[in-house]
């Protein structure tokens, strides 16, 4: 059905998965998880299906995360929406990263928040030209969430930090070199990959799906964070924001400007809690570990009124002007970080 919010389809061997809000830029609401869910246990049974292949339509974006403007409404409202979503969302977060047929996400154009949850949990992660990826959660007054807390701190040094705290977008050689994608296609061909891999033999292993997808790869585009490396890892190694402010304050150059002008105007009880989360989710033993904290922390954000804020400023009037409280990371209180911790009632996973 060319009008549903996903369309599901069998391709030879592949089964199809489309995003299909193309004018929101396939931002996710609760029946697209669903159905993504169900889609995807179906294909699972199916042994007909050799992979599983996810894209957005439209040329914009693959997906831009979850509509936060739902969520929002759902907050004021006080209806559990927004909890509900987070809950499914993220088990299906969990789904993908234990997929046991090759899961080929294809990151073309805008990548976001719930669109990252969706594609670099997968064995197989393609950016193109046209790649934007971003978790920029603190922007808003939130934190990253969809198991980013597991993958950011797997990137090299302190990129994973960087890119959690400024929220920035990167395009495809920085997702390769974050660890957050595995090969850059042009976009033109992706009709063909899909094609390409929707003629391989049942039972095929996530090697042949690589075979495939070489055929088409190009070498990756230059990474900012590569040639910055040495700076975000001297500048962001503390386990305080105020630390790394105070290390990019004496640091020179444009990119160590730049992102210290970011992170001053990020949410501070965002950038403190976030900072938080990524420390815990290094010392963390399992993705499910870090998707049932991020759980924990999302459902207290129903509370923060940095979270209404940032998506008022953001999405609602659009001024692009929120006004944070407290307004410093030295105002925040550490009791106020330490409520967003507490573990989420029922578990995410028991």
């Amino acid at each position: 059905m060319q009008d549903s919010e996903v369309i599901i389809e069998r391709r030879g061997t592949a089964g199809i998965i489309r995003l299909n809000r193309p004018r929101a830029l396939n931002s996710l609401t609760l029946a697209m998880i669903r159905t993504i869910t169900e889609a995807l246990d179906g294909f699972a049974r199916d042994a007909e299906v050799a992979t599983v292949v996810a894209t957005g339509e439209g040329e914009r974006g693959f997906c831009a995360g979850g509509d936060i403007r739902a969520l929002h409404e759902s907050a004021r409202a006080g209806d559990g929406l927004a909890g509900t979503f987070w809950r499914e969302e993220f088990r299906l977060n969990h789904m993908i990263a234990v997929y046991p047929k090759p899961y080929v996400a294809l990151m073309d154009g805008i990548t976001m928040g719930g669109g990252v949850g969706l594609s670099s949990h997968g064995r197989h992660r393609i950016v193109t030209e046209r790649t934007r990826l971003a978790m920029p959660e603190t922007g808003i007054g939130y934190v990253p969430d969809v198991g980013a807390t597991w993958l950011l701190p797997k990137a090299p040094g302190e990129a994973g930090t960087w890119l959690g705290l400024t929220g920035l977008d990167i395009g495809a050689g920085d997702a390769i070199y974050a660890r957050l994608a595995d090969f850059q296609i042009a976009s033109s061909r992706l009709g063909e990959v899909i094609e390409s891999l929707s003629g391989l033999p049942r039972g095929s292993s996530s090697g042949d799906v690589d075979s495939v997808l070489q055929v088409y790869a190009e070498p990756p585009g230059e990474s900012r964070l590569r040639q910055n490396a040495t700076m975000i890892d001297r500048a962001f190694r503390f386990d305080s924001v105020e630390e790394i402010l105070a290390a990019l304050d004496v640091e020179d150059g444009e990119f160590a400007t730049e992102t210290r002008r970011v992170l001053l105007a990020r949410s501070p009880t965002s950038l403190k809690l976030a900072l938080q989360l990524l420390r815990a989710g290094r010392r963390s033993g399992s993705l499910a570990e870090c998707l049932g904290r991020e759980l924990g922390a999302c459902l207290q954000m129903l509370d923060n009124p940095d979270f209404f804020e940032g998506i008022r400023a953001a999405v609602i009037d659009k001024d692009r002007n929120p006004k944070w409280s407290p307004a410093s990371v030295e105002a925040v209180k550490a009791e106020t970080i330490a409520k967003f911790l507490k573990p989420a009632e029922p578990p995410l996973f028991l």
